[in-house]
């Protein structure tokens, strides 16, 4: 008997022509395979003045599921344990938060009300804002610090790079950088594909340009059809980006010293990156399944600026249309 699933346009219409044709219920239900509650409080919530009909049935349905739907919920303990539970585990945003309540739970909890959950929960001594991106830091002044950038060979300026990147109008636009750990102890590469925010991060232990090079072109060259071009940092590790460019056939370019704005999408994701791996981390300490997990993690975690979707959904989802 089919119990675990809801009642279809498709189901009101063969209701409507059995109950014309004078089934009783028991014989309605034994026939489309629902239990004969199912059916009963089907013909109760959703008949007219003028009996059962399908059309109208569907209309009234529609219309309390989009009720419930966009009814304001209370913060019960059962939401609170849910929401804090996401908090720890992904690090969601109050915003991504509240889509993810409506998408799926049907709840309408606004992202204020969330702050005001998460800083209630600060003043009583609790931990869940330090799971909050942004705390109340300040950014440093673009330019203020000096990162001892050196010379790198066959350097291609980023305003020679092709107009349509800046636009981010297409997929396979990358960006690359280098996060590196307490004391140079190991370190992390991360690409982002610019207009899906799709990123890869590999766990590096040498920090040569040599290295550096194999890793780009293990993790990119599988996907090669949606690598166009390549913005690197201005790290001696990128010194070897023309024969990366010649192994994937994508040009490269870089952006003049302490201009790191200028890979805006790149800076955000590490970021994310620094949410689960802090200042001070020693990288050489972390296992790559670790690393692996957080790659995961950034991919399927919903975007504001991807309506939010996941990186993973929505890049996959436009390399299949190519």
């Amino acid at each position: 008997m089919r119990t675990s699933r809801r009642i279809t346009y498709e189901d009101r219409c063969q209701i409507y022509a059995l109950r014309k044709a004078g089934k009783t219920q028991a014989e309605i239900s034994q026939a489309l395979g629902f239990s004969q509650g199912t059916v009963s409080r089907e013909l109760a919530r959703n008949a007219g003045q003028r009996g059962y009909r399908f059309q109208q049935a569907q209309h009234s349905a529609q219309a309390r599921q989009q009720q419930i739907r966009h009814q304001p919920c209370k913060l019960t303990s059962r939401v609170r344990r849910a929401l804090t539970r996401k908090l720890r585990a992904k690090r969601w945003s109050p915003e991504q938060l509240s889509v993810g309540l409506r998408n799926e739970r049907g709840l309408s909890l606004s992202p204020e009300w969330i702050y005001q959950m998460i800083w209630a929960n600060k003043r009583m001594g609790g931990d869940l804002w330090r799971f909050l991106r942004r705390r109340g830091k300040r950014y440093n002044r673009r330019g203020a610090q000096h990162a001892g950038r050196g010379v790198i060979p066959h350097r291609i300026d980023i305003a020679e790079r092709p107009a349509i990147v800046a636009a981010k109008s297409r997929l396979g636009d990358w960006e690359g950088d280098t996060l590196v750990g307490t004391r140079h102890q190991g370190r992390l590469l991360t690409h982002v594909e610019r207009k899906r925010l799709f990123t890869i991060i590999s766990k590096r232990s040498r920090p040569t340009a040599q290295a550096t090079h194999r890793a780009t072109v293990h993790r990119l060259k599988p996907l090669r059809q949606h690598v166009h071009t390549m913005t690197y940092d201005n790290g001696k590790e990128f010194a070897g980006h023309r024969n990366t460019a010649q192994c994937l056939h994508t040009p490269s370019s870089l952006p003049p010293p302490y201009h790191a704005w200028e890979r805006g999408v790149n800076e955000n994701t590490n970021g994310l990156i620094r949410d689960v791996f802090p200042k001070g981390t020693d990288f050489s300490t972390i296992h790559p399944a670790t690393v692996a997990k957080v790659e995961r993690l950034r991919n399927r975690r919903p975007r504001q600026s991807l309506g939010f979707q996941t990186p993973n959904e929505v890049f996959h989802a436009l390399a299949q249309q190519r």
